[in-house]
């Protein structure tokens, strides 16, 4: 499955796209402030966590006009939401986002969620991560559940915020 959106290609994310994924998502971790992850990512813990882990549903990559990667979103699932539904998380190459990318990922991921009979995605967002926020609220998220003061690795307490889109 691809979709276009102006010069943006959306595409399956493959296990040699893991390296350069890697590269912006530990970037991502390192600012700190918009994920939930702490812990650099390999590119091997990356294909083992988002294309090849248990509750693997997908991962799409977003290409710019060069062809390379700017962005990707994966959908996974786990016990802590109901079973006909997948969980979402959504990066972007940090400094040089393309614009239109999280769009065209949010299209091919829904696309393909409701082919396999999805009912709902679920968004948990870092309260703190503004961007993330404004990025699934753009999308139709809508607030269901807060998660008050998970502690960082440091300590510090910030809230979750629990987001769900409606596939039907």
């Amino acid at each position: 499955m691809t979709s276009e959106t102006r010069s943006i290609h959306v595409r399956p994310a493959r296990p040699d796209d893991a390296p350069a994924l890697c590269t912006f998502l530990n970037e991502i971790i390192r600012i700190g402030g918009t994920t939930a992850h702490q812990t650099p990512f390999t590119p091997e813990s990356f294909v083992a966590h988002y294309l090849a882990g248990p509750g693997f549903v997908c991962c799409f990559v977003a290409e710019d006009e060069a062809g390379e990667p700017c962005a990707f979103q994966a959908l996974d699932r786990w016990d802590g939401i109901p079973k006909d539904w997948a969980d979402i998380g959504t990066f972007s190459r940090p400094g040089n986002k393309v614009s239109g990318a999280g769009t065209a990922l949010f299209r091919a991921t829904c696309d393909h969620a409701r082919s396999i009979g999805l009912a709902a995605l679920n968004a948990t967002i870092r309260a703190d991560n503004a961007g993330g926020l404004a990025y699934y609220g753009k999308m139709g998220f809508v607030d269901y559940k807060v998660e008050k003061a998970v502690p960082l690795k440091d300590g510090t307490p910030v809230d979750r915020i629990w987001k769900r889109f409606l596939l039907s």
